[in-house]
């Protein structure tokens, strides 16, 4: 089941996408189900929003993949390296990245994301993915500069506009056998099967919840494979997940 969050006739809304109509729901089906209101409202006539605005933190993942470990120079961490992106950054398909006046270098860094479902506190492994109400498109844009400088990741990653997210939420997706894809301006910069990762979903989540509590509407970022690189104003990158469908953003200037 593939789920959009959209804004038609001045409301924010949830749906069920039906080939090129939404199937209106009664709320947030994370929190509410999957009752309808009996409407149908054609996909053209929306606009779709980031599927889910994070309740509390968005955690990602660095060097999860080893090819871009090494494209920086980088060891392959032994447990998955997190860190934070606040909620703030967030932003829907077609939304534009703002490029911040701090930085003169922002990278695109195309990855799977993981919405939480329910409570999740020292999950094993084995059951963490029932703890998943499902998978979306990320790009954790990054100002890599700033990166580099300040020695912790917190305002390189965490700028408003860096977290895009989108097209939909889907809940039934195996990532073993996706395949990530991001073109810059139609140019294909990365390539990698999600497989490629170093750390699975479950690890991951495992991981995360032995040290805090994950909450309903959290998303992980799950790390990016190489080909990593800057974007200018004017640019436009796309995430495409095979499966999951294409994440389009367009770039300017702050």
């Amino acid at each position: 089941m593939r789920i959009a969050r959209f804004s038609h006739q001045d409301a924010i809304r949830y749906g069920i996408v039906d080939e090129n109509e939404l199937v209106v729901l009664d709320g947030d089906p994370m929190f509410a189900g999957f009752d309808t209101t009996g409407e149908r409202v054609p996909l053209a006539d929306v606009v779709l929003l980031a599927p889910v605005i994070p309740r509390s933190k968005i955690v990602a993942v660095g060097r999860n993949y080893r090819d871009h470990a090494a494209e920086f120079g980088n060891e392959v961490p032994a447990e998955p390296m997190l860190f934070f992106k606040p909620n703030t950054a967030v932003i829907g398909p077609n939304d534009a990245i703002v490029r911040p006046r701090q930085s003169q270098q922002t990278d695109f860094e195309g990855e799977l994301a993981v919405v939480i479902g329910r409570i999740t506190k020292n999950v094993s492994p084995e059951a963490a993915l029932d703890h998943v109400f499902g998978y979306t498109i990320g790009n954790d844009v990054s100002a890599r500069d700033l990166q580099r400088t300040d020695g912790q990741w917190a305002r390189a990653k965490g700028f408003d506009t860096f977290c895009p997210l989108g097209p939909a939420i889907e809940t039934d997706f195996d990532s073993t056998s996706a395949v990530l894809t991001t073109r810059l301006n139609g140019e294909v910069k990365q390539r990698a099967p999600l497989s490629d990762m170093v750390h699975s979903v479950s690890d991951i989540i495992a991981y995360a919840s032995a040290a805090f509590t994950l909450l309903p509407g959290d998303v992980l970022l799950t790390g990016t494979p190489a080909g990593v690189g800057p974007f200018v104003a004017g640019d436009v990158v796309e995430v495409e997940i095979s499966g999951l469908g294409i994440l389009r953003n367009p770039a300017r200037d702050a």
